[in-house]
């Protein structure tokens, strides 16, 4: 049985300045899975050390205490990290590498079940655009 990539690690997280700049440029796709919209772009392995490397953005304009932004970004996160291997299993058939920004559209706060969905909904349709 193969092991489960469960663990969301520091190298998935998305901090390169340059990567971050590239992905909210000319050159990359998006769409709604509402309340959440994701940003994504392929790029080459000098920019990104993972499979997939993740941003998560909650905007203060729409949550001004920051408890409620770090909740929604746990959530995000967390449903992130449960349904993550059916990305990371076809990047890796395909040796593609991608930045990802999940980008909460909404000024209501969501159930996790919710959340986990619209997350999971979001990675089969990269899944299918790869």
């Amino acid at each position: 049985m193969e092991e489960k990539r469960e663990k969301l690690l520091k190298s998935e997280r998305l901090d390169s300045k340059k990567a971050i700049e590239m992905l909210f440029g000319s050159r990359n796709s998006s769409f709604p899975a509402y309340p959440i919209r994701v940003v994504y772009m392929q790029v080459d392995s000098s920019l990104s050390k993972d499979y997939a490397s993740i941003l998560i953005s909650v905007p203060k304009k729409k949550f001004k205490r920051a408890v409620k932004r770090n909740l929604i970004k746990r959530q995000i996160r967390e449903s992130y990290r449960k349904n993550k291997h059916i990305l990371i299993d076809k990047l890796v058939e395909k040796d593609k590498k991608l930045v990802l920004a999940f980008i909460w559209l909404d000024v209501s706060i969501y159930a996790t079940s919710v959340v986990e969905e619209r997350v999971k909904k979001i990675l089969l349709h990269i899944v299918d655009t790869l």
